[in-house]
């Protein structure tokens, strides 16, 4: 049950964080390091989700994220 209510909190949190970054990238408004800022967090917790609920492909496509936002931030800095 512990660890429904804590894929349940990444879930949830990782999609409002991906929300925004991309609200904040398409608005073009010069917010690109917070938005990438908050795929990398959103990657993050969507990470820790795979690994508890061992989705190993799901898992790759956040390193994919996590990768693509470093990018990001290293571009816009």
């Amino acid at each position: 049950m512990e660890n429904r209510r804590l894929t349940s909190l990444f879930e949830i949190s990782g999609s409002v964080l991906a929300m925004a970054y991309a609200l904040l990238i398409a608005s073009n408004t010069g917010n690109e390091l917070i938005g990438f800022t908050l795929l990398l967090v959103s990657s993050a917790l969507f990470a820790a989700w795979a690994l508890i609920d061992k989705r190993w492909t799901f898992l790759l496509l956040q390193g994919f994220y996590a990768t693509s936002a470093v990018i990001g931030l290293i571009r816009w800095a």
